[in-house]
């Protein structure tokens, strides 16, 4: 048993975080697909990575504000239709600021909900909040599972890309007819928060340090996975984003089987499993040039992906000394930093000695992640009996 309690309020949230996972999953696809139309090298298209950090460096200054002064519920809507003014401004132009400028706002909604629901989940399921923001990554997972799916059909039928992202309103649309009433508890005011005398432990910027580094090899596996397949493994442009459903599919199973086996194993020693199994996957993907093999190895690398965020986040929220709001809306620096600087850094460098070989940034961020593990010490879920 996870010891979760999946009540309406749950849901909610496990499904507005899967609306965003809809349109991440489905970003990375669909950015080399957009490059092709508007004819830019990839250090100018790795720019797009670059809108989705200010975006996401954006929520994380105002979200924690936004949640004591107007409540989550405010948050987690005012996200979504954030979200959905972003997709409409990336999928309806070529131009090149446009774009970014879409990009930018659809993280800054995103990174909101995502600031809200993991801080929301802490705070409703104790214990088993690993399990229950495991759960909610699955569900976003599970949603991006199908977005380049969609993309690839789209391509392949001769709709056009932008039929995927523009999935995203019908999603919040209806969502927010079904569920739209339900109430999502406040977080108890924690004095000092807006005299800014509020601070975080040094374990937790250890934890925030492990962020960065697992967020920053997730975004450069999905942005950049679709042109590795295309270039070196011979998929059309459609076949290749279609593909990218392998990662995504290993991240949906990791995620709601990782959300069993935290309890059992405990966070840390989980945690360094799927970090594990992340670089044997990425080998197999890195080193096959059959597209079979590299798909199955995006699968595997899927797989260990699929846990590092939401374990990591679970380990932050934990080493902020009862601050869930805060803890998580800084986390939001975190996935700023690593998605502006990964993708972007990743695409210049590929300029330079070609995409295959920039690629190995990703397993070194993964021992990066590995080693803060080991000094950020053991969480309480560890120490908790399962």
């Amino acid at each position: 048993m996870t010891g979760v309690r999946r009540d309406r309020v749950t849901w909610l949230l496990y499904l507005q975080l899967g609306i965003y996972g809809y349109f991440l999953y489905g970003f990375g696809p669909s950015v080399p697909l957009l490059r092709a139309e508007q004819g830019v090298s990839r250090t100018l298209s790795g720019l797009h990575g670059t809108a989705l950090a200010a975006g996401t460096l954006v929520a994380a200054t105002v979200t924690a504000h936004v949640v004591q002064r107007r409540g989550r519920a405010v948050a987690l809507w005012a996200g979504e239709i954030v979200l959905v003014l972003g997709v409409l401004l990336y999928v309806g132009t070529t131009a090149l600021p446009v774009t970014l400028l879409g990009a930018g706002f659809a993280a800054c909604g995103g990174s909101i909900v995502i600031t809200a629901v993991a801080a929301a989940l802490s705070d409703l399921h104790g214990a088993a909040a690993p399990a229950a923001i495991s759960e909610a990554n699955g569900v976003a997972a599970a949603a991006g599972l199908v977005a380049p799916l969609v993309i690839g059909a789209a391509v392949a039928t001769g709709v056009g890309w932008r039929a995927g992202p523009l999935g995203v309103v019908v999603l919040v649309a209806a969502l927010g007819l079904v569920l739209g009433r339900t109430r999502v508890p406040n977080p108890v005011a924690v004095p000092g928060y807006h005299d800014g005398s509020m601070r975080l432990p040094s374990r937790y910027w250890i934890g925030w340090g492990v962020l960065v580094a697992c967020i920053g090899a997730e975004f450069c596996l999905t942005l950049w996975a679709a042109d590795i397949l295309h270039s070196r493994n011979g998929l059309s442009s459609g076949a290749a984003s279609a593909a990218v459903t392998g990662l995504v599919a290993g991240m949906c199973a990791g995620r709601f089987g990782g959300s069993r086996l935290s309890r059992r194993l405990g966070v840390d020693p989980l945690l360094y499993l799927a970090l594990g199994t992340a670089a044997l996957g990425f080998a197999a993907f890195w080193l096959s040039h059959d597209p079979v093999l590299a798909v199955l190895g995006l699968v595997l690398c899927g797989l260990g992906v699929s846990l590092h965020y939401p374990l990591g986040i679970a380990r932050a929220i934990d080493a902020s000394e009862g601050r869930p709001d805060l803890a998580s809306a800084r986390a939001g620096y975190a996935a700023g930093l690593a998605v502006g600087v990964g993708p972007f850094a990743l695409g210049a460098l590929a300029d330079g000695v070609g995409l295959h070989a920039a690629m190995l940034v990703v397993p070194a961020l993964f021992a990066i992640a590995a080693l803060g593990v080991r000094l950020g010490g053991r969480s309480r879920f560890d120490r908790m009996p399962a």
